[in-house]
């Protein structure tokens, strides 16, 4: 069983999905893993360099340009994210007999276990609210925990596409509490049914998050 597939919970098996970028996993499955004697860890040494490009990048554009050149990047990578999730719903109908917390953390489990290749540990604790622990991430050993906010804008994109999807209610908001990068033993997230200011959380603390960038940058 693929780690991705290890929900205990009846309903998960009601929560259909595709797999993103299906040709080259095709292939990769196929041709790749099936016929030659490729070593899969490398993918790991290859998603880490493309990952702290990624971060080069944005770091090297805040520098150079400022709020303009953070603006383009952040809005680079939240179409990206965007995409993910249309790729992984595109033609696919809302299940039926799953509340809404269950989309919420199945939806979750796709995002970490899928698109961020990592391992957790979910938890639905009420209709209003659901948890995740990371326990691995291929980030974990490279990232600082300033990082970490380059996954905050491909994360927005993905709540943004599932929204429109129209299987969630607006309202949910998402947090993290500790990071391994930041010396945590897990990266412990948590979405919740926000209300008042609330609501506002995630994007006001990704506000903060881009000050400090350009004052740093600075």
């Amino acid at each position: 069983m693929p780690h991705w597939d290890s929900r205990k919970e009846g309903n998960w098996s009601k929560f259909p999905f595709n797999q993103p970028y299906e040709k080259g996993l095709k292939r990769l499955k196929e041709d790749v893993l099936g016929k030659t004697d490729f070593d899969p860890s490398v993918l790991f040494q290859w998603g880490t360099m493309q990952a702290m490009a990624v971060i080069q990048i944005l770091k090297d554009c805040e520098r150079e340009f400022g709020e303009k050149g953070q603006r383009v990047v952040s809005n680079s990578l939240r179409r990206i994210g965007y995409d993910m999730v249309k790729q992984t719903y595109t033609g696919i109908c809302k299940p039926e007999g799953l509340k809404e917390a269950e989309i919420v953390s199945f939806f979750a489990t796709v995002v970490n276990t899928i698109y961020y290749a990592s391992l957790e540990e979910p938890r639905i604790e009420g209709e209003d609210r659901i948890s995740f622990d990371i326990t691995w991430c291929p980030h974990q050993d490279h990232y600082s925990a300033f990082d970490c906010r380059v996954q905050r804008y491909m994360v927005q994109g993905m709540l943004d596409a599932l929204l429109e999807t129209g299987w969630i209610s607006p309202g949910w908001q998402v947090k993290f509490t500790c990071t391994i990068p930041a010396g945590a033993k897990v990266c412990n997230f948590v979405f919740w049914k926000a209300s008042g200011k609330e609501k506002a959380e995630w994007e006001l603390y990704t506000g903060k998050l881009e000050q400090r960038a350009l004052k740093e940058s600075r």
